[in-house]
């Protein structure tokens, strides 16, 4: 016979077993009484026998209910204790996963997927490797990573992308600056003023040339760094402006820095997770690539 109940259905009918009541037992598994009225329902109509009589005042096992409670706790029991060894075989799992990421997105996208991942495999080593999106590439090809997170570009063949979470481009600038007050600034005009560039090993520095082409800047700039952080910490010391991803922009409420959206053209990229095309990933490995799809896949 075909399985058509899962699992809460089981729960809430040992609920509702242990209660005598909808109410109280709907209350104890904090669902409402039509819910627990449906999966009693549903779990009925599955076996294809009634499970309770039910008065105004009370509800009572029938004598298939009887014998249906008896296998059912045997069967929740047996899956809690499967459930417990899983837990405690996470616990003890041990390894090292190794991602390779463009740091920007390590800022943005790693410290809390770890520390969700270490509450879950508190044994397991995370290594990363920050580096540009060509060092990125160049970890995952050759096997230095399990995977990386990069933004989209032109990936080899035996490349897969995931993307996760759309990125523009803004202008960081000092609080105290002219244009920090500003709702927009034109790429012309962020070219006018005094900026920090990155030099062309970066793929920033790639992608923007790339897509502002038409673009020429009326000056060069005043200082030109190899990361993201590099830069961001030239703007704070009020060395210039700079265009930067913005989600290697510090939380809103940073006391110097502040971000100001670049137009004409909005200049987007997307960031993903990309890994080799038929690599078997190991377990740790897996799960942690899990973690940080589920959290920002729907970005």
């Amino acid at each position: 016979m075909p399985v058509n109940f899962d699992l809460n259905d089981l729960y809430a009918f040992r609920a509702l077993v242990e209660y005598g009541n909808f109410r109280l037992a709907a209350e104890s598994i904090c669902l409402s009484q039509s819910a627990l009225s449906r999966r009693i329902e549903k779990l009925e109509n599955a076996l294809g026998s009634k499970l309770f009589d039910r008065t105004t005042r009370r509800v009572t096992l029938t004598l298939y209910g009887q014998a249906f409670a008896e296998r059912s706790d045997q069967l929740l029991m047996n899956v809690e204790a499967v459930l417990a060894d899983i837990d405690k075989v996470s616990q003890e799992r041990t390894g090292l996963v190794t991602v390779a990421t463009v740091p920007s997105a390590a800022y943005y996208f790693m410290p809390d997927v770890i520390r969700r991942f270490r509450l879950r495999y508190p044994r397991v080593r995370v290594k990363l490797i920050d580096g540009s999106a060509g060092n990125v590439i160049e970890a995952v090809t050759g096997g230095q990573a399990d995977f990386g997170i990069c933004f989209a570009g032109r990936l080899q063949p035996h490349l897969e992308f995931v993307p996760l979470v759309g990125d523009v481009y803004v202008a960081a600038c000092r609080r105290d600056h002219p244009l920090a007050a500003k709702k927009s600034l034109t790429w012309r005009e962020f070219y006018q003023q005094d900026y920090v560039s990155l030099d062309k090993t970066s793929g920033n520095r790639n992608l923007l040339d790339q897509r502002l082409e038409h673009l020429m800047p009326e000056r060069p700039s005043v200082c030109e760094t190899r990361h993201v952080t590099t830069m961001l910490g030239m703007v704070e010391a009020g060395i210039g402006i700079a265009a930067v991803p913005a989600m290697s922009m510090p939380a809103s409420e940073h006391s110097v820095l502040t971000s100001v959206p670049l137009v004409d053209p909005v200049v987007k990229r997307t960031v993903g997770l990309i890994r080799r095309g038929g690599r078997m990933q190991s377990f740790v490995a897996a799960e942690l690539e899990k973690l940080i799809t589920e959290q920002y896949h729907s970005a």
